[in-house]
């Protein structure tokens, strides 16, 4: 496809982008660190308030639910009335939501609070991510979108940090801990004043004069709305991405991404539990060896960003999904397993699924065009946090039949996710948005694919 010589998918990677990054990746550190924190608030949280196992599970699951309802309402709504507005309004519902949890005194008011939480950090998802994807350029697209969401598990080895400092705080610790997430939405909401709206999306709307200012005011004057030649005035519907070339696309995204965040969400809501399961007791375990697992994630993360840009997206979803579930089978099929190699293998399973779970913001960033990007984003996350929040509720009642059970179902997920990126996984490393977005073609999974009609279904 021919482009312009100044073609913003091409311009150089200037500090704008960089800060642009570091102030989307606050979104997933937050939701790291507050899907996190809540399972080392129930060792606290679940005498203080004498929860029963259904209301253990509720517990955790809110938040996972809120984000199912903040993905499927507002992608829609940022690709309606722009990522701008969306990017500070979504952190002040958050910070607000999470320092009234502190006060809550009835169950029934921490889980309603929790999924409000879940609500904000749901839409942060599609209006982060799809304003980052629509500045950047290809040739750093996925390294750069991926950082953001390896800043996930950032938060939850923070987490575990925090309620480590916090757990002598007496039997009110985890209203502390579930106000503290509080303090990093602050934090983002003033970092993020003053970004620009996506010309893309400006363009997308019919407001050339807008996306012009804007264009000029990142890239400088040798840059004009004429470098985003592809970029026209097109309606946002909500049911585009159900239709035909997206639905294959959409149903993709959900499958892996849910197979994903089921066995990822379980470590990290219960690890601890997992942990003494196998004999790890005591803080240094319990805190300690958490900690050490989430901090695993973000290791895993590094090689993750060099391979994305090397091998591509696909090969790099494959085998990480082939590690992972070996890692969580080995400890779940060999009887009396001791407590070392159960540690080893979730330290593998940590690290394999740190390396490519950031593909889960960067794939319907690139699959999507603008008019429905966020929208994408959020009906991926949406529905990979169905799946997610029943693995989380039905969590406590497996462990009740012994972790081993627990960590065969998550080998189980893995699987179906190699399955379907096998067959349906696409390759978009090194195209322009305009090529991997394309409405009428689809992209072949080699390491250089070319475009191809994609056929009637």
């Amino acid at each position: 496809m021919a482009t312009s010589k100044h073609s913003i998918d091409d311009a150089p990677l200037t500090t704008f982008h960089k800060k642009l990054t570091a102030y989307s990746s606050g979104g997933p550190f937050i939701d790291g660190y507050a899907l996190t924190i809540i399972g080392i608030a129930l060792i606290t949280l679940e005498p203080s308030m004498a929860l029963s196992t259904t209301e253990v599970g509720l517990v955790g699951a809110a938040s996972l639910v809120g984000v199912f309802v903040g993905g499927a309402v507002f992608g829609y709504v940022t690709d309606k009335v722009g990522r701008q507005v969306m990017y500070i309004a979504d952190l002040l519902v958050l910070a607000l939501t999470s320092i009234l949890t502190a006060f809550a005194t009835d169950v029934w008011q921490v889980l309603v609070l929790r999924f409000v939480l879940g609500v904000a950090i749901g839409a942060d998802y599609p209006i982060a991510t799809s304003l980052l994807t629509e500045f950047l350029p290809r040739r750093v697209r996925g390294r750069m979108i991926g950082s953001t969401f390896v800043v996930w598990a950032v938060g939850a080895a923070a987490a575990y940090l925090v309620g480590f400092a916090l757990r002598d705080f007496g039997p009110d610790a985890w209203r502390w801990m579930l106000a503290s997430p509080a303090l990093f939405a602050v934090i983002t909401l003033l970092l993020r004043l003053g970004t620009p709206e996506s010309p893309r999306w400006l363009l997308s709307k019919g407001r050339t004069e807008e996306a012009r200012v804007a264009i000029k005011t990142v890239y400088g004057d040798a840059y004009d709305v004429t470098d985003l030649p592809d970029e026209r005035a097109v309606a946002t519907s909500y049911w585009t991405v159900f239709r035909r070339p997206y639905r294959k696309r959409t149903a993709f995204v959900a499958v892996f991404w849910t197979a994903q965040v089921i066995p990822m969400f379980a470590v990290y809501t219960f690890g601890p539990d997992l942990l003494e399961s196998f004999g790890l007791t005591g803080d240094a375990n319990t805190y300690g060896g958490s900690t050490l697992i989430a901090a695993l994630f973000v290791v895993g993360g590094i090689p993750g960003l060099y391979l994305v840009e090397r091998i591509g997206r696909r090969p790099l979803l494959l085998w990480s999904f082939v590690v992972a579930g070996a890692a969580l089978l080995i400890p779940a099929v060999i009887p009396g397993v001791p407590g070392w190699l159960f540690f080893a293998a979730l330290a593998v399973f940590a690290i394999s699924s740190g390396a490519s779970n950031f593909l889960q913001v960067v794939y319907p960033n690139e699959l999507f065009p603008t008019e429905v990007r966020a929208t994408a984003v959020g009906v991926g996350t949406a529905l990979s946090r169905i799946g997610s929040a029943l693995g989380t509720y039905l969590m406590p009642f497996a462990l009740q039949l012994g972790a081993p059970t627990a960590l065969l179902a998550g080998a189980a997920v893995t699987l179906i996710g190699f399955v379907v990126t096998a067959a349906w996984g696409t390759e978009t490393r090194g195209r322009s948005l305009s090529e991997t977005s394309a409405s009428g073609s689809e992209i072949g999974g080699t390491a250089h694919p070319e475009l191809i009609q994609e056929p009637r279904q």
